[in-house]
């Protein structure tokens, strides 16, 4: 009897094993079925990644981009920007900013590039001085140095500026540089340098300078841009529309589970980049986490009387010979309700 019984009993176990280990099977070739029934897409950066971005790796880390059947492969931004690489069907989104789409969309030729969402709703860029400059105005930049990209928008943004508060733009001191240390060059002799706030503002923050900032949106509505933007390759939209509209949903809900947890956002973004600077990372995600959508209901939706506005006034300026139309560069279409 003893022996029938641990015979029995060594059936049970065997049974037991087998059932699992065809589970399991059947568990990875359902894993690996789902795998490969994902659409595989692509967006580039614009810079290396930073709190601008931090939607898209929630969406990857919190499974929303799998939820919408897509993985999506996110690309370093090549030396001639994501603008072209989109454009050539090289990604299928990239990020932008409105002011560097102008020259794509103000052609004979213009790139087939079109924004998709706005990440930020406001420009939220200026000029940032040490306080002991003095710069507390944009015309008490006449008389200092000013390091520059030497961009034609830039050039014309800064001149606005400076002219419309009685300054004498030509007294500035142009410095040829391209700063990604912003307190490393307040303290070695830059008077002034353009930053995105969410950034590099708060990097002076969490270094304890003491400085001004100059708000470029505080300085005409014109200069209220998108800064930064979604943009798409025009022939993938029109192939592909149900495609982007469920990247955007799986987009928005990465944005405002940002919004609403930033310090968990921040850890999905530190994890998957943890060269970033951890304090700034913290820092900047809790002050953006309000600029995302702000005086908008709806995520990622662009004005198109402020967008026009931008390019109207470029035109003016002579910074653009070929007008671009209204409403052209952009689109809401394909944005979640």
């Amino acid at each position: 009897m003893k022996k029938r019984f641990y015979v029995l009993l060594g059936l049970i176990f065997a049974s037991v094993f087998l059932f699992t280990a065809c589970s399991n099977g059947n568990n990875n070739e359902t894993q690996n079925s789902k795998d490969k029934d994902l659409r595989k897409i692509s967006l580039v950066l614009d810079w290396t990644p930073n709190t601008n971005h931090t939607g898209l790796y929630v969406a990857n880390e919190k499974g929303y981009f799998a939820r919408e059947g897509l993985e999506v492969e996110i690309l370093q931004p090549p030396e001639n920007g994501a603008e072209t690489l989109v454009a050539s069907g090289g990604a299928d989104f990239g990020i932008s900013f409105q002011d560097y789409m102008t020259f794509a969309l103000s052609s004979e030729d213009p790139l087939p590039i079109t924004a998709i969402a706005a990440i930020i709703q406001h420009n939220t860029s200026g000029i940032i001085s040490l306080k002991e400059t003095g710069i507390n105005s944009p015309e008490k930049m006449a008389g200092k140095n000013y390091a520059t990209w030497n961009m034609d928008i830039e050039m014309a943004i800064i001149s606005k500026m400076v002219e419309d508060s009685g300054g004498n733009f030509d007294d500035i001191e142009l410095i040829p540089s391209t700063v990604t240390d912003e307190v490393t060059a307040l303290q070695t002799g830059i008077d002034s340098i353009w930053v995105y706030y969410a950034w590099g503002g708060i990097a002076t923050e969490v270094a304890g300078l003491e400085t001004n900032f100059l708000p470029i949106a505080d300085y005409g509505q014109e200069l209220d841009f998108y800064s930064p933007v979604i943009i798409a390759n025009n022939g993938f939209m029109e192939e592909n529309p149900e495609v982007v509209k469920a990247f955007l949903r799986a987009v928005k809900d990465g944005y405002e589970f940002a919004i609403d947890n930033p310090k968990d956002a921040a850890d999905i973004l530190f994890e998957a980049v943890p060269e970033l600077n951890k304090d700034i990372l913290y820092a900047s995600q809790e002050w953006l986490a309000n600029k995302y959508m702000e005086e908008v209901d709806r995520w990622g939706y662009i004005d198109q009387e402020r967008w026009d506005g931008f390019y109207k006034w470029l035109l003016e300026v002579g910074i653009i010979e070929i007008p671009i139309e209204e409403g052209v560069g952009f689109t809401n279409d394909y944005l979640p309700e």
